[in-house]
């Protein structure tokens, strides 16, 4: 297997399964892959990528660490992070329009993993209303998720969580 940012977590570690001392080194967030269900759902779908966005990690460092780890030397190819979630409020974020909330992080703390459960809350919102999510992390994975389903993605982040707001930016079914 050879490393890039678009390798999925769960692949890199069936393959190199050394360096998953290497990820708890790089960054705290990477911990929680010690979690039997965390390492089957999330682990499975997260790329490298993604797993750099949610470690605070720049994905350049994050591969060519992982690569020479284990010998590919640096990766030459294109390392530019396509997700920028963090910014000034976008024009379309508004308090009011706030129709949900849910606070993933104690499932996530005990092991376990909210995506389906979210996915379904987002599912429920009208056009133009939001979900406020809670985490301890950014959930980089779900994010790209419900981007590619057609919702706008807003993050704020403070010292305990991350906040995630989620705007059904469709007219038709999401589903």
């Amino acid at each position: 297997m050879i490393i890039t940012p678009k390798t999925r977590v769960g692949e890199l570690l069936d393959a190199f399964p050394q360096l998953e001392n290497v990820l708890f080194e790089l960054s705290p967030s990477f911990a929680k892959l010690k979690n039997p269900i965390l390492r089957k759902t999330v682990a499975r779908v997260a790329s490298l990528q993604q797993a750099a966005i949610v470690g605070g990690l720049k994905i350049d460092e994050l591969v060519n660490r992982l690569r020479n780890e284990v010998g590919q030397g640096n990766f030459a190819g294109d390392t530019e992070t396509e997700m920028e979630f963090f910014s000034a409020p976008p024009e379309w974020f508004n308090v009011a329009q706030i129709k949900a909330r849910f606070d993933a992080t104690p499932i996530i703390n005990s092991g376990g993993s909210p995506m389906t459960e979210i996915i379904a809350i987002a599912q429920k919102l009208q056009p133009g209303e939001l979900l406020e999510l809670k985490t301890p992390f950014v959930p980089a994975p779900l994010l790209e998720i419900l981007r590619d389903k057609g919702f706008n993605v807003y993050l704020v982040q403070n010292e305990k969580e991350v906040i995630s707001y989620l705007r059904n930016n469709k007219s038709e079914d999401i589903s």
